[in-house]
């Protein structure tokens, strides 16, 4: 994750989840360069659908 200044306001587990997305991302070759972008996406909304406020 990039030294705190994306995700904000989540866990360890949801960084660990960002980090096993993305080099999932990349290896696969399936995003490109937005591998970051759906990473970061995908976490987010995991957090939001489990009610956590944003930022928080």
């Amino acid at each position: 994750m990039p030294k705190g200044r994306r995700l904000r306001g989540v866990g360890a587990k949801e960084r660990r989840q960002y980090e096993h997305i993305k080099a999932s991302a990349r290896k696969s070759g399936r995003y490109g360069r937005r591998a970051k972008e759906v990473a970061a996406r995908t976490v987010m909304k995991q957090h939001k659908a489990k009610g956590h406020a944003k930022g928080r």
